[in-house]
């Protein structure tokens, strides 16, 4: 699909919009003890909140107006089918965890997809007033005062890198040893971090973030942004990031080459 440039700025500004219009609802539920916490699990916990609901429906209200025919993935409500052969994925709140917790590593994700690929993606969040931004060639960051293009770092040995990942559990058991395996190579590794990761990663200041058992709206913004940054994002195999599941994204395709290495071999 090719996409006029009337097209690509009626997309970016209305995600704009879009991403306007939810901060103050995420900003007046955040760090506040009396918002109500739903539990998506019967066994575990896999929180939501009322935040998560608003926000995903002022998306889709936002959208029904200003694009019609494009289709919607939503992490909270049923899917509609696109007419003009793009979809948005939108995440209301990823890292609700972190969201409850008052820990500033939560964002709101949208990704534009045309059927074959992600074109445009969006990291925001709100408490920091930052905005990570990706598509159609170029990836920015706007903060309060400015708005700066962004680039991963180069880092092409293994001893080198920053490895981020949301848990120390990286998926099932089997996941988890093989992550370890790369995380005991890398510098260093931190956890918690959430689509704040993947901000931090098309920003040059980590190197790699591997995860599992991702939902599609949890990667396709991230994914954008990361690429547009001049990043790499594949699936543990080394193949397209489609629907999520197990995710590598790094800054330097030396690096992600090992990685997928170690990922596959197991040493």
């Amino acid at each position: 699909m090719i996409l006029s440039d009337f097209d690509k700025k009626s997309i970016i500004d209305t995600a704009i919009i879009m991403l306007d219009s939810a901060r103050p609802i995420a900003l007046s539920y955040f760090r506040k003890q009396t918002q109500v916490i739903e539990n998506k699990l019967i066994n575990g916990f896999d929180p939501v909140t009322m935040a998560d609901k608003e926000i995903e429906l002022i998306f889709r209200k936002i959208l029904t107006k200003e694009r019609p025919e494009d289709g919607i993935i939503g992490e909270e409500f049923q899917n509609i089918p696109s007419q003009s052969g793009l979809t948005w994925i939108l995440d209301p709140i990823d890292g609700t965890r972190g969201f409850i917790s008052g820990t500033p590593t939560w964002g709101m994700l949208i990704g534009v997809n045309n059927g074959s690929k992600t074109i445009f993606g969006a990291i925001d969040q709100p408490y920091t007033q930052e905005r990570f931004i990706g598509g159609f060639g170029h990836s920015s960051l706007e903060t309060r005062d400015k708005i700066t293009n962004i680039n991963v770092r180069p880092c092409s040995k293994l001893e080198d890198a920053t490895l981020f990942s949301t848990m120390p559990q990286v998926g099932n058991i089997s996941e988890t040893e093989l992550f370890n395996l790369v995380s005991n190579k890398c510098k260093l590794t931190r956890f918690g971090m959430d689509c704040y990761a993947y901000g931090l990663l098309a920003l040059g200041q980590i190197d790699l973030v591997i995860e599992a058992d991702l939902n599609i709206y949890d990667i396709q913004g991230p994914l954008a942004v990361v690429e547009a940054a001049g990043g790499v994002v594949t699936d543990w195999q080394g193949g397209p990031v489609n629907s999520g599941g197990q995710i590598i994204a790094s800054g330097d395709s030396k690096i992600h080459a090992e990685v997928i290495k170690i990922l596959n071999s197991g040493e």
